[in-house]
């Protein structure tokens, strides 16, 4: 049995008392969990297990496995408080989703370009992309749609398209519908404004960052 990702059932919740399903190594897995791990260009949560600050989260096909700081001591079957960074949390959530907008919108008004990479941390989220030209050209209308889409604070659905191999969606009604693992707002309009910048990564490749302003 693979651990229960509740992050995908309420990613607002910052807090859960669980139980431990095994130790080897130093190694932790737990029965279920509100610790994301890093995936899809996600970065992981910080927090604490006990107390004792999660030092890395690693996802591998279905399980997650943890790395805890020196002293926890704990073993199979030992009751764990978890307890995420919900500031950071947050930020991901709304900078990760602001990256979803921006591809989803390069993709419908720029012919979707070859997209090479993606990461989403509490400070930024990039887009990497294979584009000829100066991708800051496309700001303008990608600011403007943008901005329409968080202005509407419009619905955003999260859910499987595959329970059993755990893939799961994004949709929004009218704008589009994306595969995507990661944990999301409930509304676009959480996001708030944005600010886009270009970096330059070498011959036809091309980066967007995104912030929150």
């Amino acid at each position: 049995m693979t651990v229960r990702k509740l992050f995908w059932d309420d990613p607002y919740q910052t807090s859960l008392v669980t139980h431990v399903k095994s130790v080897e190594n130093g190694v932790i897995t737990l029965f279920e969990t509100i610790a994301y791990a890093f995936s899809g260009g996600q970065q992981s949560d910080t927090g604490t297990m006990n107390g004792y600050k999660i030092i890395t989260a690693r996802k591998e096909g279905k399980e997650i496995y943890y790395i805890l700081e020196e002293g926890h001591a704990l073993q199979a079957g030992d009751e764990v408080r978890i307890e995420i960074d919900w500031d950071a949390r947050y930020k991901l959530m709304k900078l990760h989703f602001a990256a979803e907008i921006i591809l989803e919108l390069v993709n419908q008004h720029f012919g979707c370009p070859v997209k090479i990479g993606a990461n989403i941390t509490t400070e930024k989220s990039r887009l990497d992309f294979i584009w000829e030209n100066n991708i800051s050209e496309m700001f303008p209308l990608l600011t403007a749609k943008a901005k329409e889409i968080i202005d509407a604070d419009l619905p955003i659905e999260s859910a499987f398209s595959d329970p059993v191999n755990e893939v799961r969606y994004w949709r929004i009604e009218g704008f589009g519908q994306v595969p995507c693992g990661g944990t999301h707002i409930k509304t676009t309009g959480e996001i708030g404004p944005i600010q886009l910048k270009r970096n330059r990564q070498g011959k036809n490749k091309e980066r967007i960052e995104i912030y929150l302003t």
